[in-house]
């Protein structure tokens, strides 16, 4: 048996494939300090962001959270499928309104919401090591990485005033569930595959949806500045990308290669290329090996 800070004694056997259960996800994620106020959970839909992006649109308040069991037709970064088979996994989507202004929370500047999608990178970084005490990391700009697979990934999306995050995390998914590997990219995994013995999708969504509001709450005190909540230090810390050389694919299939020197206070990546430095607001990034091709002209 396992005991964990979000769950009581845990048998990971038990948990493989078992359904979540609502109202200990609520006593895990409703608290009065807390930034979440509504959880709902349903066991299939099309989308967990496009319901949140629904509900963000009739006027649903800050602090909507969605959880689905299965997605029919999840979406991943740069139009790409996310798929895991019925409680495999972790899927939700959340509600933030980084414009409003209220308290102590002056409104986020438009420019910083892109940090939006890395906070939670680096809040499935900490969740992911706190519950199961894999090591984890983040390959920019917020796909997290365990045993040099792809465990999870994030998807931001804009609805008015409203930014919409989608989380994707493979729990108990196997070898034959998994999708094929893509080219050049990381191949796909699971916190099982990857060693973890505490599968507890609840205790999972309460450390990761502490640490989305804890940082979320810390960077709307800062006006959305990066550096003054400490985010941007810690998602340097916790990044794969930076110090390595890349390719950088960018909109429009145009290329980029050189080494990341780091990530700028509007979140994008830095490179240092044979040309100069460049900065890249999106890009489908492809780890590359040292050599002194790639890395000329890098630091």
């Amino acid at each position: 048996m396992i005991t964990g800070r979000y769950g009581g004694a845990v048998e990971p056997t038990l948990l493989a494939r078992a359904p979540l259960d609502p109202d200990a996800l609520r006593r895990a994620v409703l608290r009065p300090d807390r930034l979440w106020r509504r959880v709902v959970v349903l066991a299939e839909t099309d989308s967990t962001n496009a319901e949140v992006i629904k509900a963000a649109w009739d006027g649903e308040p800050e602090g909507l959270v969605v959880v689905a069991e299965h997605q029919r037709a999840g979406r991943g970064r740069i139009g790409r499928r996310w798929s895991c088979p019925p409680r495999a996994g972790l899927t939700l989507s959340v509600l933030l309104r980084p414009a409003e202004s209220t308290p102590g929370r002056p409104p986020a500047p438009v420019p910083q919401w892109g940090w939006l999608p890395l906070l939670a990178g680096v809040a499935l970084v900490e969740a992911v090591g706190a519950v199961t005490g894999l090591t984890a990391q983040v390959k920019w700009p917020n796909d997290l990485l365990v045993a040099d697979g792809k465990c999870a990934g994030v998807l931001a999306e804009v609805a008015g005033d409203a930014v919409v995050l989608g989380i994707g995390l493979n729990v108990t998914v196997g070898p034959a569930e998994l999708p094929p590997r893509a080219p050049d990219a990381p191949p796909a995994t699971s916190l099982a595959l990857a060693g973890a013995t505490n599968l507890d999708r609840v205790a999972l969504a309460g450390a990761l949806l502490d640490r989305v509001g804890d940082w979320y709450q810390r960077w709307r005190a800062a006006g959305g500045d990066a550096d003054r909540c400490g985010l941007r230090p810690t998602y340097l810390a916790a990044c794969a990308t930076v110090g390595r050389p890349v390719r950088a694919v960018l909109p429009g299939e145009d290329e980029l290669i050189g080494t990341v020197v780091g990530v700028d206070p509007d979140g994008r990546l830095v490179l240092s290329t044979p040309t100069g430095r460049q900065e890249v607001a999106a890009a489908d990034i492809v780890h590359l090996r040292a050599t002194p091709e790639n890395t000329a002209g890098g630091r």
